[in-house]
C-alpha cells in the first residue's frame, strides 16, 4: 500500500512539471519576439525620417529626442557625425549659459554693462559660427561625408570660444553666484568687525589716557599754589588742630584726593546746600606732593558758612606702613613691582587692551584709594562719617544721612544692580573655590562715592581685619583684579544697609542717557567714569552742574585758563 501511494504521487508530479516547463518557455519566446518586432519598427521609423530638416534651422537642437535622432543618423551615415554632434551640443550649452548670465547682467545694468556687452558679443559669435558659409556647406548642408579637416577647424574655433566663455563665467560668478557672494559678504563682515574691535580698543585706550593724564590747567594750579606758599611762608604756617575736628556731635566728611579743584568743588557744594554749614567738618587727605597746594587753597579760599576743613597727608598717619597694611607690603614685592614698573615691552602689548591698561595703573595701589578701609583708626573719636569721592557734586543738605538707622550695619550705600548687571559675579572671580563658597554671584553690588559709615559698628565687626584677611589672600590677584570696590564688596558683604537711590545718582562720567529729572532729584551726583567734569572730554549736558561750584574768582583759576 505504501509503495502504491508513493508511485501515484511521483507520477502525478512528473506530469505537472512537464506542462509548466513547456508553458514557461513558450511565454519567453513570445515576449522576446514582441520586443524584437518593436525594436525593428522603431529603427525603421527613425532611419526613414529625413535628417536634413534640422540642419537648415539656424538654432541648434536642444531636446532629448533631437539628440537621440541625430545619434541614430550619425550611426547610419558617418562616424564623424557623432563627433560633430557633440561639438555642436557643447557650443549650444555654452550659448545657453552665456545667455543666462547676460539676462542677469541686464538686471544689474550700470556696473555690469561691460560684461553685458561681452556676453552678448560672445553669444553672437557662437551664432555667427553656426551660419559661417564654409561650415554650413561642409558640415550642416552637405549630404555627403563630413570633411574631417573642416570639422577639425570648426572644433578648434568652438573650443576657443568655449574657453573664453568659461573665463568670463568664472569672473562673473563672483558677482552672480549666491554662494560666492555670501562667502564674500561674510569675509567683508569679518574684516569690518575686526576693524571695529580694533577701533574700539584704540578709542578706549585714548579715552583712558585722556582720563588719567593730568590736564595742564590742574598742573598749573598746583604749581601756582606751591609758588604762593614759597613766596609767603609766613602766611601759611600750620595752625593748631581745632576741637571741631574730633567733635562727634558734628557732621564729618572724609575726602581723599590729590586734585585741588575737585576737592574744592565737593566742599563748596556741601556748604552751599547745607542748612547749618557751621556744623560740617571736612577731613581732606592728600599725598605729600600735593599737601602744600591743598593747604594754600583752603587758606586763600576757606570754606564758607563757618565750616571747618582739615588737610593732612597720608604720611601723617604713621600706623599706615608695610608691616600693617597688606597693599603696601605687596607693593614692596619684586613680583608686583615687575608687573607695574618693569617689562615695558610686555606692558605695552598688554595695554593695547584698555582693560589691561586700566588694571595696570599703579593708582589702584595708591594709599589714597585704600584709606577708606582705615576710617575708624584715622578718626578714633568719631561715631559716624560720610565718605565722598572727589568727583561728586552735592545738591541737597546731607544731614539726613546721619539720622538713618543702619540697623547695626557698617556701611550705608546705594545699590547699583539692575537685571544681571553689577552683580558680585562681575567683580569677583567665582571660579576660585574661596569666593564660590563664601559669596553669592547674584548678590547686588553697591557703589563707593557716597557712603555713610557707622564707625562704632565697624570696630565691633572688625571690618578692617576682614579686609586685611582677603587682601592677603589676593596677593596673586586671583580673587579679583585690582581696585577698592571688590574688597569693599567682600568686607561689607553682610554689613551693608541699602539707601534710597535718590541719595546717590551715578554715571555722569560715562552715561549720557541719565534723565535730568533723576539728576535734579538726587542729593549727590557722581561723575564716575572717564569723562570727568574737569576734563575736555566731559559730557557737556552734565558739565555745568559741576562748573557752577568752581571758584572762578580765584586768581590762580583765571591765570591757569581752566576750560570751564
Amino acid at each position: 500500500m505504501a509503495v502504491a501511494f508513493r508511485g501515484s504521487r511521483g507520477g502525478g508530479g512528473s506530469g505537472l512539471g512537464g506542462f509548466s516547463l513547456r508553458s514557461f518557455f513558450s511565454y519567453r519566446i513570445f515576449v522576446s519576439a514582441m520586443f524584437s518586432l518593436l525594436f525593428i519598427a522603431t529603427l525603421s521609423v527613425l532611419f526613414t525620417t529625413n535628417p536634413s530638416t534640422s540642419r537648415h534651422d539656424s538654432t541648434l537642437p536642444t531636446t532629448g529626442n533631437a539628440y537621440v535622432h541625430r545619434t541614430f543618423l550619425a550611426l547610419k551615415s558617418d562616424p564623424l557625425k557623432t563627433r560633430l554632434d557633440l561639438i555642436y551640443k557643447q557650443a549650444n550649452d555654452h550659448v545657453t549659459l552665456v545667455n543666462a548670465y547676460a539676462t542677469y547682467a541686464r538686471k544689474l545694468k550700470l556696473e555690469i554693462s561691460r560684461q553685458l556687452r561681452m556676453f552678448d558679443e560672445l553669444a553672437q559669435n557662437f551664432s555667427d559660427l553656426q551660419i559661417k558659409p564654409t561650415y554650413r556647406e561642409s558640415l550642416f548642408e552637405s549630404e555627403g561625408p563630413v570633411d574631417e579637416d573642416v570639422l577639425r577647424q570648426f572644433e578648434k574655433e568652438v573650443k576657443d570660444k568655449v574657453k573664453i566663455a568659461r573665463l568670463m563665467i568664472a569672473e562673473a560668478k563672483e558677482n552672480y553666484d549666491n554662494q560666492l557672494k555670501i562667502q564674500k559678504l561674510k569675509d567683508t563682515i569679518f574684516a569690518v568687525n575686526e576693524l571695529l574691535v580694533k577701533a574700539k580698543k584704540n578709542g578706549a585706550f585714548a579715552s583712558l589716557i585722556a582720563a588719567k593724564s593730568i590736564p595742564k590747567s590742574l598742573h598749573c594750579l598746583a604749581m601756582r599754589l606751591v609758588e604762593e606758599r614759597i613766596s609767603h611762608p609766613e602766611k601759611y604756617r600750620d595752625d593748631e588742630p581745632k576741637l571741631e575736628f574730633e567733635d562727634p556731635t558734628l557732621y564729618h566728611y572724609a575726602i581723599f584726593s590729590d586734585n585741588v579743584i575737585a576737592v574744592s568743588v565737593v566742599v563748596t557744594s556741601v556748604v552751599k546746600n547745607a542748612q547749618e554749614p557751621w556744623k560740617h567738618v571736612f577731613h581732606v587727605v592728600t599725598d605729600r606732593m600735593n599737601l602744600a597746594a591743598m593747604k594754600v587753597w583752603f587758606k586763600m579760599r576757606p570754606a564758607g558758612g563757618g565750616a571747618n576743613v582739615e588737610v593732612k597727608a597720608v604720611e601723617d598717619y604713621t600706623f599706615l606702613n608695610s608691616s600693617y597694611v597688606p597693599i603696601l607690603r605687596q607693593l614692596e614685592t619684586a613680583k608686583l613691582q615687575k608687573f607695574y614698573f618693569e617689562n615695558q615691552n610686555q606692558a605695552e602689548n598688554a595695554t593695547k587692551d584698555a582693560n589691561n591698561m586700566k588694571f595696570r595703573n599703579p593708582k589702584y595701589l595708591s594709599m589714597l584709594n585704600h584709606l577708606r578701609f582705615y576710617l575708624p583708626e584715622m578718626y578714633p573719636t568719631l561715631h559716624k562719617i560720610l565718605f565722598l569721592d572727589d568727583d561728586v557734586v552735592v545738591q541737597k543738605d546731607l544731614t539726613g544721612l546721619w539720622k538713618i538707622d543702619l540697623d547695626g550695619k557698617v556701611n550705608g550705600a546705594v545699590e547699583t544692580c539692575f537685571g544681571s548687571f553689577h552683580r558680585y559675579a562681575q567683580y569677583l572671580n567665582f571660579s576660585h573655590p574661596l569666593i564660590r563658597e563664601r559669596f553669592n554671584p547674584k548678590a547686588c553690588a553697591w557703589a563707593y562715592g557716597m557712603n555713610i559709615f557707622d564707625l562704632d559698628a565697624w570696630r565691633r565687626e572688625k571690618s578692617t581685619d576682614q579686609y586685611h584677611y582677603w587682601q592677603d589672600l589676593n596677593e596673586d590677584r586671583t580673587l579679583w583684579k585690582l581696585g577698592t570696590l571688590p574688597p569693599g564688596l567682600i568686607t561689607f558683604y553682610t554689613t551693608t544697609k541699602t539707601l534710597d537711590k535718590s541719595w546717590h545718582v551715578l554715571g555722569l562720567g560715562y552715561n549720557p542717557s541719565i534723565s535730568m529729572d533723576e539728576i535734579n532729584n538726587a542729593a549727590v551726583i557722581h561723575y564716575n567714569g572717564n569723562m570727568k567734569p574737569w576734563l575736555d572730554i566731559a559730557m557737556n549736558q552734565f558739565k555745568n552742574l559741576w562748573t557752577k561750584y568752581v571758584d572762578n574768582d580765584m586768581e590762580f583759576v583765571q591765570v591757569c585758563n581752566f576750560g570751564l
